[in-house]
């Protein structure tokens, strides 16, 4: 079988996808949205250093929306507000496709009945099925630590920690803006912030979809976070990182459930993995306290044979979704939510 898709956005991850795209031949590229006015009117062969496809890039909405194709796939920046996207995801599903997206909405279920319904209503409508998916939000605590748990007889609490070194990043208005490296420590605010309310709401959605999944009602999701400053001036990707700015932000979230920490997820972005807090850490590290005791670590490596410059992050992001299409297009219209085979469930939760 063979699916017509829509690629939306052109940055890291969404060329990583439209290589993806052109490299099945079982995908159909039909459609290129594109946010930038020196891609407009590009051939999506031409953006992707490919042969030219036929495909031109577009600004305009109205031609994505006129299209007939099986999927689109969403992968436009995280901004701020966290809903800067929903009136574009809304109006491709009620316009008749399937949204696999990267910004977020893993389970809006999280966020109560009324973000949830927005999209129900509209993959109602357009007979289409939304589906947020990448590696963290998405798949690590969501699919590999909720079907791990699965092999625990008891399980008293799940440690998650994300370390990534974001030196690398080459976007300067992501890292020194959204990010907010580079700036005062003292300014930063990581209490109530809007970055604080972003990614509050994005990595929500991952510990709750836990929490359903393993039967537990979480009290209330309780925030812990903390920056670290630069040691000396960092030449990194996107610029300078001065000596005694920002260099490093800690992003804990616990989920309490009976009074005690049952899912603890960290996030943690560095511009200098060589400080001590972070020399020799794995990418990923999971702990599981329970019976028996579980201690996961996973690293990434980037390929040694792309003539792109394409980062290990990148596919590791664009890997879960390309290879969700046919699932997502099969599903039934809605919010898609993955399945996981028997994982741990709490006492009574097993009706």
């Amino acid at each position: 079988m063979t699916y017509s898709v829509v690629q939306w956005a052109t940055g890291a991850i969404g060329k990583t996808c439209l290589r993806g795209v052109l490299d099945r031949p079982e995908l159909e590229l039909v459609g290129l949205y594109v946010y930038g006015e020196r891609k407009e009117g590009a051939d999506a062969g031409t953006i992707a250093r490919y042969p030219e496809t036929g495909v031109r890039a577009t600004r305009n909405i109205n031609e994505i929306l006129a299209l007939d194709a099986d999927v689109v796939i969403h992968t436009a920046r995280l901004q701020v507000p966290y809903e800067t996207h929903d009136a574009d995801i809304v109006a491709l599903l009620r316009s008749g496709k399937n949204v696999i997206t990267t910004a977020g909405d893993h389970y809006p279920q999280a966020h109560g009945p009324e973000r949830a319904a927005l999209f129900e209503q509209a993959g109602l409508d357009g007979g289409a099925t939304l589906y947020g998916v990448g590696m963290n939000p998405g798949f690590l605590l969501e699919r590999l630590v909720l079907g791990l748990t699965g092999v625990c007889v008891e399980l008293e609490s799940v440690d998650v920690e994300e370390m990534l070194d974001a030196s690398t990043m080459p976007d300067p208005d992501f890292v020194f803006n959204v990010m907010g490296m580079g700036s005062d420590p003292a300014t930063l605010d990581l209490s109530a912030g809007p970055l604080t309310v972003l990614f509050g709401k994005l990595y929500a959605e991952a510990i709750r979809f836990f929490g359903d999944r393993t039967g537990t009602t979480f009290e209330r999701i309780q925030a812990d976070h903390r920056v670290l400053p630069a040691t000396r001036d960092l030449a990194v990707s996107a610029g300078v990182i001065p000596a005694g700015t920002v260099a490093a932000t800690e992003w804990r979230w616990h989920g309490i459930a009976d009074g005690k920490r049952f899912v603890t997820l960290s996030v943690i972005w560095t511009m200098d993995p060589t400080m001590p807090e972070y020399e020799g850490r794995n990418h990923w590290t999971v702990h599981l306290e329970g019976k028996p005791v579980l201690d996961l670590t996973l690293d990434m490596a980037d390929p040694t044979d792309s003539r792109f410059q394409t980062k290990a992050g990148q596919y590791i992001t664009a890997g879960p979704v390309l290879n969700a299409i046919p699932d997502v297009v099969a599903a039934p219209p809605g919010i898609f939510t993955p399945p996981v085979f028997a994982p741990f469930r709490r006492q009574g939760a097993l009706a």
